[in-house]
């Protein structure tokens, strides 16, 4: 996943014809370490259909502010400067959750075609 390390990276990231999922996490946060052992496989699995990058809200907090983003992790799906479809909650999220939500991402990003 790459890692995003300023605003402007981050404007360029989403502004990709190609769906990109921005994961906004911290070191600190036991729930963003949670996902961490899987998102690989994850990220794999979805590689045909969208970009992961990863955005640490303690180093990037202008984006995280900028994206209204309250809890950590989250995931906000984007297309073209476009926010399509965002998963945020206090929960710790699990894998099937994850996934259900990149799914339906793509296709958002699919249906916006």
């Amino acid at each position: 996943m790459k890692k995003i390390s300023s605003k402007s990276e981050f404007d360029t990231a989403i502004q990709s014809s190609k769906l990109t999922v921005a994961v906004f996490k911290a070191d600190w946060c036991s729930d963003c370490k949670f996902i961490d052992p899987f998102m690989p496989e994850v990220e794999q699995k979805f590689a045909d259909a969208l970009n992961l990058i990863e955005v640490d809200v303690d180093q990037v907090g202008s984006v995280s502010e900028e994206q209204r983003i309250m809890g950590i992790p989250s995931f906000v799906a984007y297309a073209d400067g476009v926010e399509l479809n965002r998963f945020v909650n206090k929960l710790r999220k699990s894998r099937e959750e994850i996934e259900t939500f990149l799914q339906s991402a793509v296709e958002a990003g699919q249906a916006r075609s």
